[in-house]
């Protein structure tokens, strides 16, 4: 092909360019159904990432340093690392493919980016190596890290209630203390933390809320073409999405009693459509434009939106009781630092059970959870005064009682603090590896696959109600 092909060929793809036009395709996770081809138009991802870039604190033409490391194939890493950067003029720096495998510190200690967006599970990985070497240190260290996270942790939470804050101690602690764990980080100059793409624990932000690394949560799908809400550093709540973009709307559908029902948006930023699939577009887009995202939440007095269940994925009982798995699994998690993962078992069951994987060490080159426990695992296997380093020796003969009987307790302190009977736990069952993406049980974004971990581990479930 010539120079003037080559040139009429570029002006004819410029020319079939309009704004109500699909620019890309984004598969959603598959994580509840096969995966569709969500249409973004060109208006919807422009004016989403204009918008998003607007709510972010003092964000700076040409100035912002971003670190593009989850996959290209999911929205929230096409807004920011695409096009949020090709609005604002952002420099990007491209991590290597083992970042989500434990390198990513690596590129965030060279680049020193100004924003950073994860999903939960990269903080959660972040707070567990931190804790890992923290309980390593001497008594002296550990009182003095203990004193400087409570100090910045009662800053934050004094100035989210409005008190007077910014206290000669927090200043302290900011400028002497805390500078260098940003450091060693690489987040010295990061002014948002942001998280996306599953539900985070609240625990986890309090961590990093100690660490004066406050994280904001954005809430979006592929079919809002990116974020749809945010929380900022002056309107933040632990427990909510935060408030809906500046020219979007949200609604609550068919709420009941206490105001919770389908959390329903639009706008500019929602889907054209699903590629090839007129029924599933038709169900997902109602006649007046309004996305029905599949979760169930409510709106409060002052904006902010909650997410209290997932339609799809909520757990309902033989009883009829409704249970949002997250919560339940999040509860676990809280008693038993050493779980990587507590899976709940329990739809149009009698009870709720459970499926536990301890942390493990992960094979850098392949992604696959090793055999050889984490650090903090075996520290916790001293304390229960056994000397196993590798999960088949827990395995061996079947578990562990020791461990079990831990596990158990844990659950027992879990079921405690849960709202109702329904709500526990009745049995467990501890499972051999981890879950991983080559084992299939998460998506690209480390996001739990529920239809896959039920048909893979059902002959475990079944036997929990014989």
């Amino acid at each position: 092909m010539d120079t003037d092909d080559v040139e009429e060929e570029f002006q004819k793809r410029l020319d079939d360019i309009a704004i109500n036009r699909c620019c890309c395709l984004v598969y959603t996770s598959g994580t509840v159904g096969n995966p569709k081809g969500v249409m973004m138009s060109h208006d919807s991802l422009t004016w989403d990432s204009y918008t998003i870039g607007k709510r972010l604190d003092q964000i700076q033409y040409g100035k912002e340093v971003l670190v593009s490391f989850l996959p290209l194939s999911h929205i929230a890493a096409q807004m920011v690392d695409i096009f949020l950067s090709l609005q604002f003029a952002c420099t990007v720096y491209f991590a290597d493919k083992d970042a989500m495998k434990g390198t990513l510190v690596n590129t965030l200690q060279e680049a020193r980016p100004t924003r950073m967006l994860a999903v939960p599970r990269v903080y959660e990985k972040i707070q567990e190596k931190m804790m890992s070497v923290g309980a390593q240190s001497g008594t002296a260290r550990k009182m003095i890290a203990g004193w400087a996270k409570s100090v910045t942790l009662q800053h934050h939470l004094n100035a989210m209630e409005g008190k007077p804050t910014n206290s000669l101690q927090y200043r302290f602690v900011r400028n002497f203390l805390l500078s260098k764990v940003k450091d060693a980080l690489g987040l010295s100059r990061c002014m948002t933390l942001a998280t996306a793409a599953a539900p985070m624990d609240p625990e986890t932000k309090k961590y990093f809320m100690s660490l004066d690394l406050p994280i904001m949560e954005a809430f979006g799908m592929s079919e809002t073409c990116g974020a749809h809400s945010l929380t900022t550093a002056d309107n933040y709540n632990f427990a909510t999405i935060g408030k809906s973009l500046g020219g979007v709307e949200t609604k609550i559908d068919k709420p009941d009693e206490r105001g919770h029902g389908e959390i329903c948006m639009r706008g500019r930023h929602i889907l054209m459509g699903y590629a090839g699939e007129e029924t599933k577009t038709r169900e997902a887009l109602d006649d007046e434009g309004w996305l029905h995202s599949g979760d169930v939440g409510y709106i409060d007095d002052q904006g902010f939106i909650y997410i209290t269940g997932r339609i799809k994925e909520l757990i309902i009982t033989a009883g009829g009781e409704n249970i949002p798995p997250v919560h339940v699994e999040n509860l676990v998690k809280n008693e038993l630092m050493q779980v990587s993962n507590a899976f709940l078992v329990g739809d149009k069951r009698k009870f709720l059970t459970m499926l536990i994987t301890l942390k493990t060490v992960m094979n850098l080159d392949t992604g696959e959870p090793k055999d050889e426990l984490s650090p903090d695992t075996i520290t916790w296997m001293k304390g229960l005064g056994l000397d196993h380093t590798k999960m088949s020796q827990i395995m061996a003969a079947g578990p562990c009682p020791k461990v079990l009987k831990a596990i158990q307790e844990g659950i027992d302190r879990a079921n405690a603090k849960a709202i109702s009977n329904a709500q526990k736990i009745q049995k467990f069952a501890l499972l051999p590896l981890d879950f991983s993406i080559p084992g299939g049980e998460l998506g690209p974004t480390l996001k739990v696959k529920r239809n896959i971990v039920n048909q893979k581990y059902k002959d475990i479930i079944e036997k929990f109600y014989e």
